[in-house]
């Protein structure tokens, strides 16, 4: 049976619930997205004596969300996401900041979404953890030192991005399990 006019071969059309969950996921990203910026303009969180960006915190949803778009709208809507979330975080911090979670952001997503594609068929949870860490170093190693002129928050905010995947990510295992279960 030939495709449909644009509509891609081999890719069925998107449930009603599930492009509403893909919608939600974008508005999503997006809001956190200007939240992981604003909050790293204007908070930095102590834990143990280490520094902690508070935008770092928010940064390991980012990817997820950004991860979950991925499987709401491929390829094509996730580089939407990314370039619409890049000139979002250029708009709303401080200009050192902006400049640097810019640049991160867009080197960083683009990392997380290629790793994220590659992993996927090894299983969810398996291409959520390797792209989010694979994106946390990367925006890390590029954020830091452009935005805070060291490496000094290095650590924390390192830790920030890996405490929030690591929560999201049992989450998902939670929610995953409940959904295959039957109740």
């Amino acid at each position: 049976m030939p495709a449909q006019a644009g509509r891609p071969r081999g890719r069925s059309c998107a449930s009603g619930a599930a492009l509403a969950a893909g919608w939600g996921a974008a508005g999503g990203y997006l809001a956190v997205v200007a939240g992981t910026n604003w909050a790293s303009t204007h908070h930095v969180l102590t834990l143990g004596g280490l520094a902690i960006p508070a935008g770092a915190c928010l940064a390991g949803l980012v990817f997820t969300l950004r991860d979950a778009l991925h499987e709401a709208f491929g390829a094509c809507g996730v580089l939407t996401a990314i370039a619409a979330g890049t000139v979002l975080s250029a708009a709303v911090a401080a200009p050192r900041i902006a400049i640097a979670s810019a640049a991160a952001f867009l080197l960083a997503e683009l990392a997380d979404s290629w790793l994220y594609r590659r992993w996927r068929p090894h299983g969810t949870l398996a291409a959520l953890a390797g792209s989010n860490l694979a994106g946390a170093v990367a925006d890390t190693l590029v954020f830091v030192p452009w935005a805070f002129g060291s490496l000094a928050l290095l650590p924390g905010q390192l830790t920030g991005k890996a405490l929030t995947t690591a929560l999201v990510l049992a989450v998902v295992a939670v929610w995953s399990r409940r959904r295959e279960v039957p109740s």
